[in-house]
C-alpha cells in the first residue's frame, strides 16, 4: 500500500510542476515562426530581385534614368581602363630603354 501511496504523490507533484516545452515554449515558438515568416517576405526571393546580392534599391538605380551623377558607358570605361593599362606598359618599356642607354 505504501508504494502505491508513494507513486500517487509522485504523480500529484509532478503534475504542479511546469514540463519543459509547455505552453510557453509553444508560444516561443509560434511567435518565432511567425518573425521568421515576416522577414522572409520582405527579402527578395531571387538575387536578380535583390539587386545581384546587394541592396535592390542602390543596386538598381546605376541602370535607370534615376540615378545621379556622371553617366558613362561601359565601352568608354572598357577603352579608358585599357588605355591606362597600355601607359603603364609604356612607361616601363621606356624605362628599361633609357636605363640601358643612359647608364
Amino acid at each position: 500500500m505504501k508504494a502505491e501511496e508513494s507513486v500517487d504523490s509522485v504523480k500529484s507533484t509532478s503534475s504542479n510542476v511546469p514540463v519543459p516545452g509547455g505552453p510557453k515554449s509553444a508560444i516561443r515558438r509560434r511567435n518565432n515562426q511567425d518573425r521568421q515568416a515576416q522577414s522572409a517576405n520582405q527579402r527578395p526571393t531571387s538575387t536578380r530581385s535583390a539587386g545581384a546580392g546587394g541592396s535592390s534599391s542602390t543596386m538598381l538605380k546605376l541602370y535607370t534614368d534615376e540615378a545621379q551623377g556622371l553617366r558613362v558607358d561601359p565601352i568608354v570605361v572598357m577603352v579608358m581602363s585599357l588605355g591606362f593599362v597600355f601607359s603603364v606598359v609604356a612607361l616601363h618599356v621606356i624605362a628599361k630603354i633609357s636605363n640601358k642607354i643612359i647608364g
